[in-house]
């Protein structure tokens, strides 16, 4: 028997997120962990699937996800991107609401590279006139 599921990619600085959307009751695994155990806040969770309480479908969907890469806000903002992907794949009608709430929008920003002759990205060591 073929599971029927909605599969989209998220993506935020380094971290990457594939999300499986199921039918059911609201349970979430990340990393085959309950989405409370994976983030320890239950704060980081409901930031993480905003979009379903924005199109209103809490409690309807069971969510799998393998996230990796990056840190915390990273693999927040790619779990958002890629929930926000799989609902839009289930029902086109609300991609207004999530457009307003700018949830269907990649963040490009990534971190700067460092150059060579300065500490870091942009710092430079301290000049000394003499």
């Amino acid at each position: 028997m073929a599971v029927n599921y909605h599969l989209a990619t998220g993506r935020r600085k380094t971290s990457t997120a594939r999300v499986f959307l199921y039918e059911g009751s609201g349970n979430v695994q990340i990393n085959d962990k309950s989405g409370k155990d994976f983030f320890g806040k239950e704060t980081l969770l409901k930031e993480a699937l905003e979009p379903l309480y924005t199109a209103e479908l809490t409690g309807r969907f069971d969510l799998k996800i393998n996230v990796n890469g990056g840190g915390v806000t990273g693999q927040i903002g790619a779990i958002r991107l890629g929930v926000a992907r799989a609902i839009l794949k289930y029902d086109a009608s609300v991609k207004p609401a999530l457009k307003k709430e700018g949830l269907l929008t990649r963040d490009s920003r990534m971190v700067e590279r460092k150059k060579p002759g300065q500490p870091k990205a942009r710092k430079r060591f301290q000049f000394s006139k003499r």
